[in-house]
């Protein structure tokens, strides 16, 4: 029998003939031998199965514990693998008196070599965020099911447009051209909400990619034709909460598996309470459990065995689809506990995989809070490499667009970086200009393209791992409105009967093909240049709507000056003399032009130069 043959899970009595089975599913669907955690739970639902005694038919995997619940649908089993076995499945076997028994073959795989060893994103990378329903339509037969609900109608904001997996591999060529080295998607998992489920972040299925977007198989195979092509992938997971149509909610595991006894309680968004020294344990209740809205049930992670659940999952996808990263929305939104046992129980699978949590906050000290190896007042441990540095994006727009006074425009850029001494590791902070949930970074900046590819600029070359957002590169904006839908736009070119082709150039703006030659160029510039990715970096105060900083280590030195003015400026020797090291030279990195700084630097008008200093 195939693998494919064991994943169906079939069921048969023991002994006797083929019969419907009373097991409805069992999560995770295989596991593998040779994990570093050696034992797996699994949740087992089927009417009535609560009553059922579980044993094992194997030597080399034994049964370790077996847990129910308050609700008799369900069974949690325990199993230890031993690292030796070498079949294709363990025939689990349910018994009852009185009853005829059940058996069911559980798959249990070999791990792919060198598994455990997989490298992680890092600030070599280029991230490329996109939403995948609004980026290509590669298969126009999975744009709509009846059972699914949301209608398809690309002429409705927040309803389904019909982009997917094979939208995006049929475009990974020109992702790697951009210079694109990891791909992270808006949750692909299925959401089979009835209304605006497009976004991916009102999970249904924890194990099943959404048939909109094509299938668990398509999804493995995005991700080896996206290594084909040097880009890894970045998987979306939501582990504070779920759609209101999850499965579970017909039947929930447990009483407790919802916070607020399953009835909508919303989050008061304080942030700040879970380190605060003088808040009040109410308020940290409503912001760690409380739902964001009706339709998102908030999971009560205190459960050990929905922890577990959510642990395994994660480690699931990873080793299924030989992903390099996760991200985690609305991370600091979960049990505290919880978060650092996840990510400590990942890492310990995958020591060099990346994770970066989002918490959206811009005041340093609570980003700082979460990132691993920070000393909190609390005592408490973080176990996360990184989360996107929202202090960092609150200045880059503000920086450009205000005038230039003693607490405004690149004074707040300074001011932000100035800060990181708070932070455990900032160069391990994931920067970036905008994302799906807020304007675009070209709306930021008043649709000035100029300043868009300052901002990019910036990303590009400051301390930390860049992500953009699809269609940065084309300069791609939303005026007169801050509508999600708008935000999260499609992508032109993503569709047969588009007029403008973003892929093949065609039909853009002078403005859109300047901004993404421009991104192309700056971008894969970047893949070579080490002192950017892990260099150490020192900066100038602004001055007169100029700031410089340089990025170096002991083979290379580029340094990085923004001038706001609308003139060229030339920047004295003297200046920049604690910058350069002694350079006398600097050249600029697309031109090549060489300029001898004994006798300054001069500097184009609006513009972000990036220059090789030697």
């Amino acid at each position: 029998m195939n693998k494919l043959a064991f994943s169906l899970a079939l069921f048969f009595i023991w002994p006797g003939a083929l019969v419907a089975a009373s097991i409805e599913r069992i999560d995770p669907p295989n596991w593998w031998a040779g994990m570093h955690n050696q034992d797996v739970q699994l949740l087992i639902h089927g009417e009535g199965i609560g009553g059922y005694e579980v044993k094992l038919d194997s030597t080399d995997v034994s049964l370790q514990a077996v847990d129910s619940t308050d609700n008799a649908n369900y069974l949690f089993a325990t199993l230890k693998i031993s690292p030796s076995f070498n079949k294709e499945f363990v025939t689990l076997k349910f018994e009852k008196p009185g009853q005829e028994a059940i058996a069911y073959q559980y798959p249990i795989f070999k791990r792919e070599p060198n598994s455990a060893q997989r490298a992680g994103f890092g600030n070599r990378d280029l991230i490329y965020l996109i939403t995948p329903d609004r980026f290509a339509n590669g298969d126009t037969s999975n744009d709509a099911f009846a059972e699914m609900g949301d209608e398809l109608n690309r002429s409705k904001e927040f309803s389904r447009h019909g982009g997917d997996l094979q939208g995006i591999i049929n475009h990974l060529d020109y992702l790697e051209g951009l210079g694109v080295t990891q791909l992270w998607l808006n949750p692909v998992l299925e959401n089979k909400q009835p209304k605006s489920s497009y976004h991916g972040y009102a999970i249904t299925d924890h194990y099943k990619v959404d048939p909109r977007y094509g299938d668990n198989a398509l999804y493995k195979k995005l991700a080896k034709k996206a290594k084909q092509n040097g880009i890894g992938l970045i998987i979306d997971l939501i582990p504070n909460h779920i759609g209101h149509k999850h499965w579970w909610m017909t039947d929930l595991p447990s009483n407790d598996w919802i916070n607020f006894n399953n009835t909508f309680s919303p989050t008061n968004h304080m942030r700040e309470s879970v380190q605060d020294p003088y808040a009040v344990e109410a308020d940290r209740k409503q912001f760690a459990d409380g739902w964001f809205v009706a339709s998102m049930p908030d999971l009560n992670q205190r459960n050990p065995l929905l922890a577990n659940y959510l642990i395994q999952n994660a480690i699931w996808w990873v080793e299924t689809a030989n992903l390099t990263g996760i991200r985690i929305d609305t991370w600091s939104y979960s049990n505290k506990l919880f978060l650092s046992q996840w990510s400590d129980r990942i890492l310990a699978e995958y020591p060099q995989l990346n994770m970066v949590g989002e918490e959206w906050s811009t005041t340093p000290n609570i980003i700082a809070y979460w990132q691993k190896g920070a000393i909190n007042a609390d005592g408490y441990a973080s176990n996360l490499p990184s989360l996107f540095d929202f202090p960092l994006q609150a200045s880059i727009s503000p920086a450009l667009i205000e005038d230039e006074n003693w607490n405004t425009g690149l004074i707040k850029l300074y001011k932000t970086l100035a800060s990181d001494a708070i932070y455990p590791n900032p160069s391990a902070l994931t920067i970036f200009a905008d994302n799906h949930d807020m304007s675009r970074v070209m709306t930021q900046v008043n649709g000035d393209a100029t300043l868009n590819k300052m901002a990019l600029t910036l990303i590009a070359t400051l301390r930390g791992t860049p992500q953009i957002f699809y269609g940065s590169e084309i300069a791609m904006q939303h005026p007169g409105t801050e509508s999600h839908g708008a935000i999260r736009a499609d992508f032109p070119g993503g569709w047969v009967d588009d007029s403008v082709n973003a892929f093949a150039g065609k039909n853009l703006t002078q403005e859109q093909s300047e901004t993404l030659a421009y991104v192309r160029q700056l971008f894969n510039w970047r893949k070579s240049a080490n002192a950017i990715h892990t260099g150490q970096m020192h900066h100038l105060a602004p001055k007169d709507g100029v700031y410089c900083f340089t990025r170096f280590n002991a083979q290379e030195r580029w340094l990085i000056c923004l001038n706001k003015n609308t003139n060229d400026v030339t920047l004295p020797f003297a200046q920049l003399t604690p910058l350069l090291d002694s350079g006398k030279t600097a050249t600029h990195f697309l031109s090549q032009e060489a300029q001898n700084l004994t006798q300054g630097l001069r500097l184009k008008a609006r513009a972000a130069d990036v220059f090789r200093i030697q």
